[in-house]
């Protein structure tokens, strides 16, 4: 069967050449005058040529265009094989078929062809460098940052001074109205990156919209696993053409690949516009990153450091000198971080106003006091925990905190009495507004009358373990702190009501809010008190878990403050209904917000009188722990509260009856409802908390085990605005 088909092949060929010749021979005689025949030519080509139709055409067309239409197949390797099409030809060319082989094994091409890397990939980076820096925007940048993890390193290792733009790319005629120098001439890209002026000069350029990028309002934040350099490069890279990356912030590290340098340096190269940077338990990350960010992020305003051991003086003096921008600095748990480079902070920062250094074992008093005789006339906020530090530095900040206006002095274990009272007799803190001491024991009845005499505008307050304040120096600052509004006192155990009622009584008539919490040293003793002496301005009152406040000292309140709006008596077990109706009787006017969570004696009879007494005007009502508070409060909220927006029954006594006289109520609003732990509410309540539902934006159900889960699903499918806590 082969010989047939071959025979035929040959006879074929014959014909069509005896064709092709007579064609030749004879074109006169066609009209064909204007085609040259060259006889050995044509036998010549035939020889070389497998198809014959080939040959003919070659032959008269010897340009090749025979076909104004070009080949079919873009690869010039292939145009013998195939013919071109121009668009007036019209041929059917059929599918060719691959030929069968006979033989015991069939091999794929892939296994005689090797596979080439892309050519760009033999290029070693120096080189990959040159071409990345020259790409026309950061678009172009971002694309190519996707092809490999080379690649993208590659890029974020490009600074932006180190990038080529050309005047022609429409992103860099974008970029060059914004340019301060917008005299460019020429197109020539020099050695790092900028552009040559018709002045000569070389003005530097950056390769996105400088206006965009100054705003530097993107942010992000890396937490975790997700904090690794390659992560931090695609960001470099990424948020260049976006507007500039603004603030970032790292928390935490990757065990096994966390962030080192390497990703702070892209950063650096690539973020110019940085002005926030945070970094938290980094401890990979050394001087070395942070070194690079102060050398190209001159913008940096704010800068947090907390449990980083290997950053050290070298870094912080390397962002002191560059960033004159810097205006807050928080240096936490950061072991090599000492005294010279609070002192270069306080020197070059010219704009800093706000300072917090917590558990630096290497600062002392040196750096304290040459960060706040530098810094004096702008430094608003010093916080200051858990440092080796001595009465020196207290009387720095008493003699040249001029501007300060908060100061929080915590853990100062070398401070005593003496500081304090230096601190306060400086007379250098005229502007401090808010004032918190912590675990303290220097704090005594006289450093603390000291501190309120010297500072005249303090209106908070705040003292928390401070073993030996006395009543005596609670009552001395009372009265010597005449802009007092707020004052907070927090297991201050030596306090008891002597002082208490006697700082409420010496105040200047401008305290606003009082509150005390876990202070064990109050007994119920009833004081004679002149119903003439009262504090009018207070506002606020909280008291919380002490336990020895009482029904006689709640009466007491009651008559020294009338004009009470605020109410919080979280966890006095020891006061029944009787001493709370005491206080709220005589306030004229009305509570908006009262929080008796756990007090755990209170009945009916209080909510009832809160509603009637004081439903024009209350807001928000706790009574969390309330287990002898039935329906009968529910009833009275319905009825009497007409602005009540968030109330908490939780762990109380109350069923389904309740619940429904609040979805009965016809002015009733509320926002939240929370009533954890009633194991009596069930799925009856279904249809009432849908119609509360209207109102409702958050609903807690938690631990209500007579509610089925499917009664759950419903109230989650029709109260979809709300958010159900279950």
């Amino acid at each position: 069967m082969h010989s047939s088909i071959d025979a035929l092949y040959v006879a074929s060929s014959v014909f069509l050449f005896l064709d092709l010749l007579f064609f030749a021979l004879h074109r006169e005689f066609l009209g064909l005058d204007r085609f040259n025949f060259d006889l050995p030519r044509f036998f010549q080509l035939f020889a070389c040529r497998n198809s014959s139709i080939t040959v003919f055409l070659i032959y008269l067309f010897p340009d090749g265009n025979f076909c104004p239409g070009g080949s079919i197949y873009p690869n010039p390797k292939e145009s013998n094989l195939f013919l071109s099409l121009g668009h007036h030809v019209d041929v059917y060319f059929p599918v060719c078929k691959r030929s069968r082989i006979s033989a015991p094994f069939v091999f794929s091409e892939e296994i005689f062809e090797e596979k080439q890397p892309a050519s760009i990939e033999v290029l070693p980076d120096e080189c990959l460098f040159e071409v990345f820096r020259r790409l026309p925007g950061g678009e172009e940048r971002s694309i190519c940052a996707n092809v490999s993890k080379r690649w993208l390193m590659l890029l974020s290792s490009i600074g932006r001074d180190e990038i080529c733009a050309k005047k022609t790319d429409p992103s860099f005629e974008m970029e060059e109205k914004f340019l301060p120098n917008k005299a460019h001439e020429s197109s020539e890209c020099n050695k790092k990156g900028g552009i040559v002026g018709s002045n000569g000069n070389k003005v530097e350029v950056e390769a996105e919209d400088e206006e965009i990028e100054g705003d530097g309002y993107l942010s992000r934040c890396l937490e975790g696993k997700k904090a690794t350099d390659v992560r931090l490069a695609a960001i470099a890279v990424g948020t260049g053409h976006r507007g500039g990356l603004g603030k970032l912030s790292i928390r935490g590290s990757n065990s096994t690949r966390g962030v080192t340098n390497i990703g702070l340096k892209a950063i650096a190269r690539c973020c110019p516009s940085l002005r926030v940077l945070s970094l938290w338990n980094v401890s990979s990350v050394g001087d070395e990153g942070l070194v690079e960010i102060a050398n190209r992020c001159h913008m940096i305003e704010k800068l947090d450091l907390c449990q980083c051991p290997a950053i050290s003086d070298k870094a912080l003096l390397a962002i002191a000198k560059n960033c004159p921008n810097l205006t807050s600095i928080t240096v936490d748990s950061c072991s090599n971080i000492g005294n010279g480079s609070l002192q270069a902070v306080g020197s070059y920062c010219g704009s800093l106003r706000n300072v917090s250094i917590k558990n630096c074992p290497l600062v002392g008093d040196q750096g304290i006091a040459g960060l706040l005789s530098s810094a004096s006339y702008l430094l608003t906020k010093l916080k200051l925990h858990a440092l080796n530090i001595s009465d020196v530095s207290l009387a720095v900040i008493g003699h040249y905190g001029k501007a300060v206006t908060d100061l929080v002095l915590s853990g100062l274990q070398n401070v005593s009495e003496k500081g304090f009272w230096v601190m306060g007799n400086g007379l250098g803190l005229q502007k401090l507004r808010s004032f918190t001491i912590i675990s303290c024991q220097g704090v005594t009845d006289i450093g603390l009358e000291a501190v309120g005499k010297g500072c005249p505008n303090l209106k908070q307050f705040y003292l928390n373990k401070c073993a030996f304040l006395s009543d005596n120096g609670l009552v001395s600052f009372a009265k010597a702190a005449v802009s007092l509004e707020s004052l907070q006192l927090e297991e201050c155990h030596r306090v008891t009501q002597s002082g208490f009622f006697g700082a409420l009584l010496n105040c200047s008539g401008k305290l606003k809010a009082l509150a005390l919490a876990n202070c064990l040293g109050f007994n119920d003793l009833v004081l004679g008190c002149p119903l003439i002496a009262r504090c009018t301005s207070l506002q606020s009152l909280s008291i919380r878990n002490c336990p020895g406040f009482g029904n006689g000292s709640l009466a007491m309140l009651g008559r020294l403050c009338p004009q009470l709006q605020h109410v919080n008596l979280n966890g006095l077990h020891g006061i029944t209904d009787e001493g709370v109706l005491s206080l709220i009787e005589n306030c004229e006017t009305g509570l908006l917000k009262v929080n008796l969570s756990n007090c755990v004696n209170l009945t009916d009879k209080v909510v009832s009188v809160f509603a009637r007494l004081h439903g024009v005007t209350l807001e928000q009502l706790n009574l969390d722990g309330c287990k002898y508070v039935t329906d009968a409060s529910l009833v009275a909220i319905a009825e009497n509260c007409l602005f009540l927006s968030e109330l908490d029954v939780s762990k109380c006594a109350i069923t389904d009856s309740g619940i429904a006289a609040l979805a009965c109520a016809e002015q009733l609003n509320l926002q939240i409802l929370s009533m954890s732990g009633c194991s009596s509410i069930s799925d009856k309540s279904l249809t009432s908390l849908v119609e509360l539902g209207q109102t409702l934006v958050g609903l807690n159900i938690q631990h209500c085990n007579a509610i089925k889960s499917s009664t759950v699903d419903l109230l989650v499918e029709r109260l979809w605005r709300c958010d159900i806590l279950s």
